[in-house]
């Protein structure tokens, strides 16, 4: 009898997770389509706008980590000034980030005037719904790594890569930038471990309400 409740136990925790992740790729699906045609608009402003500029590319496309540690293509609205990978190196100084292998900079010299306005706003990301479309990333979930950063991660780092990455995550809608790496990881650990469809559409609404928020200057 025990055994029997062992065995239907573990049918339904296997049928919980099917379910959960058949719900979290549709949700992922829909929410990318309706996502692109809202932001159309935007979406042509910010390529007329980095056009204009300084007539670079308008897309930026770099080797992220996702999930298991397999290598993607992650594309993004160009930001920087071209070449900004190279600059880089000489900044290193200067990163905000106090501990682990991220680099973060609030006044960074490679940012262009739109990539400011882009970024605090999170609109950069919008190209990642393609990312998403294809199935290299998810709604919600821990950011995707570089493969130099992924390259420094303790044995506890790495357990963010047990998922999907995500386009959000919980660290972005409880401090963002403002925390420190060892915090991210935390926070990317709690979203696994407690993971489910009412907690990633409130981590949405709440990515939602912080990109409009004239107040919110975690961003950068």
């Amino acid at each position: 009898m025990k055994a029997s409740s062992r065995t239907t136990g573990v049918e339904l925790m296997r049928a919980s997770t099917i379910l959960y992740k058949v719900t979290k790729r549709l949700m992922d699906i829909v929410g990318s389509c309706i996502a692109l045609v809202l932001f159309s608009p935007i979406i042509l402003y910010i390529v007329i706008a980095i056009k204009l500029e300084d007539r670079g590319p308008v897309l930026y496309k770099q080797t992220r980590v996702g999930k298991d540690g397999q290598e993607f293509e992650l594309w993004k609205f160009r930001s920087m000034v071209q070449g900004a990978d190279k600059i880089k190196g000489e900044l290193a100084d200067q990163n905000e980030i106090e501990d682990g292998p991220m680099f973060k900079m609030k006044d960074d010299p490679r940012i262009t005037k739109t990539g400011k306005f882009i970024r605090h706003h999170s609109l950069d990301e919008v190209p990642q719904f393609v990312n998403i479309l294809k199935g290299d990333m998810s709604l919600v979930g821990p950011r995707p790594a570089l493969p130099k950063e992924v390259a420094e991660y303790s044995e506890r780092d790495k357990e963010r890569l047990q998922v999907i990455p995500g386009l959000t995550g919980l660290w972005q809608v409880s401090g963002r930038s403002k925390l420190t790496f060892a915090q991210m990881v935390d926070l990317d650990l709690q979203y696994i471990g407690q993971r489910s469809i009412s907690c990633d559409v409130r981590i949405i609404v709440k990515t939602f309400f912080q990109m409009f928020d004239p107040k919110d200057t975690g961003a950068y």
